[in-house]
């Protein structure tokens, strides 16, 4: 079983930058892609980034584009979340997951991390 594990979530002022971690642990992981989640209250659960391990193309939601950036060290099996310039707006639970293959969907989950940005 894949344990994917989130650190690096806190409290920052709006225009700080925090750094999420993504670390995975468990039988040998090898994901086709791993990608960050965030949900605030009341809103649904909502992709922000993926990154293909093949690859290591990336995508962004338009929200936070220019201001994310996501990055894996496969050496490590640690996906990062390098997140810049942030709002008021960007409050949530932030989730790790990982798809094993395109045909899957994204099949673990990490249990979340919150991110408070205070105005």
């Amino acid at each position: 079983q894949v344990q994917l594990v989130e650190s690096g979530g806190g409290l920052v002022q709006a225009g700080g930058s925090l750094r999420l971690s993504c670390a995975a642990s468990g039988r040998t992981f090898s994901a086709y892609a791993t990608g960050w989640f965030r949900q605030a209250p009341g809103k649904e659960r909502e992709f922000i980034a993926q990154v293909w391990t093949a690859t290591g193309l990336v995508n962004y939601a338009d929200s936070v584009k220019g201001r994310f950036a996501i990055s894996g060290d496969n050496a490590k099996d640690t996906v990062y979340l390098q997140m810049n310039s942030l709002k008021p707006e960007d409050t949530a639970v932030y989730f790790c997951a990982a798809q094993s293959s395109p045909l899957t969907g994204w099949n673990s989950w990490g249990q979340g991390t919150q991110v408070t940005v205070s105005s």
